[in-house]
């Protein structure tokens, strides 16, 4: 993966040159660093690795062409950077391939990419995976899922336990009943177990 090196007495001074010298702004960029110990009479210094989001986000896409290619798939891909975090959408004539069972192909393509940039990189990055409005699909559905959930607990001031979720999904459910009022939302449990309890709120 391409990166850019940079060395200079501390950290701060290492970093200060990239930006001016790659014109960086602060969501453009992760960087990484080594620490040289200094010896006797000699001042250490900090060699610190650039990698542009720009540059990461089209190692990704060259990465997951040959990855679907293997699969026998012809895909086109579309992306953005928000946030640090990048987002690809996949346009194929193989969208349920692609997909996979309840999502399981995309969570698991999804999770081959964020393993491959943490190796490259060291970092995290979240890497967003879509095909064709998929994503966007399940928000919804999982949004109308906690507003009914939500409406039930109210009504029956029983606690209501959903099934497991990741992180991303609990999340989607926390922000929308965060204004939803009577309830209150919490994650109990472990992983890969962890789920959200809608609890009545009086």
């Amino acid at each position: 993966m391409k990166y850019e090196l940079f060395t200079a007495k501390t950290l701060e001074e290492a970093l200060e040159e990239a930006k001016n010298k790659l014109n960086l702004n602060e969501d453009g960029y992760i960087y990484s660093y080594e620490e040289t110990k200094g010896k006797l009479f000699k001042a250490g210094s900090f060699n610190v690795k650039i990698f542009q989001l720009e540059d990461i986000c089209k190692f990704l896409k060259d990465y997951l062409k040959k990855l679907t290619s293997d699969m026998g798939i012809e895909v086109n891909f579309e992306s953005k950077i928000r946030e640090k975090n990048i987002e690809i959408t996949m346009i194929s004539d193989n969208n349920p391939i692609l997909i996979g069972r309840n999502g399981q192909t995309l969570k698991a393509l999804e999770c081959i990419l964020m393993q491959v940039v943490n190796k490259e990189t060291g970092k995290h990055i979240r890497v967003m995976l879509d095909v064709e409005g998929y994503k966007e699909k399940q928000i919804k559905r999982l949004e109308r899922l906690a507003i009914n959930l939500a409406k039930d607990c109210v009504r029956t001031k029983t606690d209501i336990h959903m099934d497991s979720m990741n992180a991303y999904e609990r999340r989607i459910v926390h922000n929308k009943l965060t204004d939803f009022k009577g309830v209150k939302t919490e994650s109990i449990g472990e992983e890969p177990n962890r789920h959200l309890v809608i609890k009545y709120d009086k």
